[in-house]
């Protein structure tokens, strides 16, 4: 293996005549790289669906790349990816980012689910008729009826930076560069609610809505101190 194939491999992804495959083996080569911890790994290649699949909700819109970004149409209610290979995901000690879009409707645009130790949880944007941002689930309450809940205006056609962090012993949630969740995992149960499982271990969705993703990306942090707690 040359040196531009192992970096193309420390992002998850292997260039194969033009398509992009996700590697079991990614993991092995980012350790070889040393670049495992801190960078940012692409998840969109920002021509295909390559290591995503459309979410099998049941009624889900259809969902396609055009100029650069991944459009969800809207479903009966839900529509979202789902990625593929989710082997190799961290469950803690990560960071996950996504730009997102409200095109039409008005409901959440971006909920993304994503591995929380051995559970998960789905960070919404814009639920509950457009404004709520929260958490789901703590302690089986979602992210209108716990401490994370929050209103916001969220307008259409404006990307929005969304960023979720697993480390510390906490939960972190940011709105552009608004901290929206900071929750201790520490005597808290976390979970998701049963219509969005689908979207489990790593996947974006939306209700009721048309929306747009782009530079869907993750890097892993730096063992902790408070792993267990």
């Amino acid at each position: 293996m040359n040196r531009a194939q192992a970096i193309a491999r420390v992002g998850g992804w292997f260039a194969v005549g033009g398509s992009f495959l996700w590697l079991a083996a990614a993991s092995a080569a980012m350790a070889e790289e040393g670049a495992a911890v801190g960078a940012w790994q692409s998840l969109f290649d920002g021509r295909t669906l390559a290591g995503w699949k459309v979410t099998d909700f049941g009624g889900e819109g259809e969902v396609s790349v055009v100029d650069g970004q991944i459009i969800m149409r809207m479903g009966q209610p839900l529509t979202g990816i789902t990625i593929k290979d989710g082997n190799n995901l961290p469950t803690d000690q990560y960071e996950i980012s996504v730009q997102a879009m409200k095109r039409k409707g008005d409901d959440f645009f971006c909920g993304l689910t994503f591995p929380v130790r051995d559970s998960h949880a789905t960070f919404v944007v814009g639920g509950w008729a457009g404004t709520v941002v929260g958490l789901s689930s703590i302690d089986g309450l979602d992210a209108s009826e716990n401490e994370t809940t929050q209103y916001e205006k969220l307008d259409h056609n404006r990307w929005y930076t969304i960023r979720v962090r697993v480390a510390d012993g906490k939960i972190g949630c940011w709105l552009d560069d608004k901290q929206m969740v900071d929750v201790e995992l520490k005597g808290r149960r976390i979970s998701t609610r049963i219509e969005v499982d689908p979207s489990k271990p790593l996947g974006i969705c939306c209700y009721n809505v048309e929306a747009g993703l782009k530079e869907i990306k993750l890097r892993r942090l730096p063992p902790s101190s408070e792993a267990g707690k």
